[in-house]
């Protein structure tokens, strides 16, 4: 059975606003608990935290999308933990749906920030289909950020409405009308996430490591407060979904080291962190003039991640 990518983003955008909302009510009320858990060692506070949390929003996430609709089921799925009925999709499709149940968990799990968010996406090996990213204490009742077919949201929630009508009734970002921000996020040099970034600034935009940045990359990235990103071995989780704002928005996300477009042809598995990797160092920027600057900045720099 052939697989229809459009009847799946739209059965997609039917089902996920309230799964994921759903979803961030629970890692909300577990927040005020003590769930930190053991598993990753990568040698990064901000990929090594893992809570409950993460295994209780994804195990809800994957049964919600297994019974939603059978032709989901014919995706391949790919989470960024192991739980939940995840032999329950396909083995073989030129369609993933991707999930990340908890981004941002360091601050989540430390309290530091309220940037946390439940992220899912459909993609294929070249280009990203659907993504809706729901951080749920992003101002005073929460935020979504939606990308499907050249069209870009993002907004407060609104508990008087189905998520579902809430973001069908949200007006797209015009990309014109957008902000033109030089902030660059930076995440996966390991130490050198601050360094690198004072290098961005020194190279004539605004280099943010993880630690300075005021919220979700997905929001900020959406309505204009940032510019893009520059990520070392960017995960399969969340990853693609900066990829996809920044391409319908016009610009694109691309190797440094040889100025391609960016794809998932190609993979590799971090043991250290327990998640499946791109390889290289990718720039993501809403113009070509930012994409051009950050490439021409790293080019040359190390493509190992762990250099111990």
């Amino acid at each position: 059975m052939s697989v229809n990518a459009d009847q799946i983003v739209d059965v997609l955008r039917q089902v996920t606003p309230d799964l994921l909302r759903w979803s961030g009510a629970i890692a909300k009320r577990m927040r005020t608990f003590d769930i930190g858990l053991e598993g990753k060692s990568s040698g990064s506070s901000n990929t090594d935290a893992l809570t409950l949390a993460d295994l209780t929003v994804q195990e809800l996430v994957v049964a919600g999308l297994r019974d939603a609709s059978p032709i989901l089921r014919q995706c391949r799925i790919e989470a960024e933990e192991v739980n939940g009925d995840l032999d329950a999709f396909a083995t073989e499709s030129p369609l993933v749906i991707a999930l990340d149940p908890i981004d941002g968990t360091k601050y989540f799990k430390d309290k530091t920030g309220n940037g946390y968010a439940v992220m899912i996406h459909l993609r294929t090996v070249n280009e990203v289909l659907y993504s809706l990213v729901y951080a749920p204490e992003d101002g005073p009742t929460g935020s979504w950020t939606q990308c499907y077919a050249g069209v870009v949201k993002s907004g407060p929630d609104d508990f008087s409405m189905s998520a579902y009508d809430l973001l069908e009734q949200m007006p797209a970002i015009a990309a014109t009308q957008r902000p033109d921000s030089k902030k660059i996020y930076l995440i996966g040099f390991q130490k050198n996430d601050l360094p690198f970034s004072r290098l961005v600034t020194q190279a004539g935009l605004e280099g943010y490591a993880p630690d300075e940045m005021p919220g979700s990359i997905y929001p900020l990235l959406a309505t204009g407060e940032f510019g893009g990103s520059l990520i070392h071995t960017p995960n399969i989780y969340d990853f693609p979904v900066a990829l996809h704002i920044a391409r319908e928005l016009g610009g694109d996300s691309v190797w440094v080291h040889n100025g391609e477009r960016v794809n998932f042809s190609r993979t590799w598995m971090d043991d250290r962190a327990d998640m499946l990797r791109i390889p290289g160092i990718a720039a993501t920027a809403d113009s070509p003039e930012k994409l051009k600057i950050l490439c021409d900045l790293a080019k040359d720099w190390s493509q190992v991640r762990y250099q111990d």
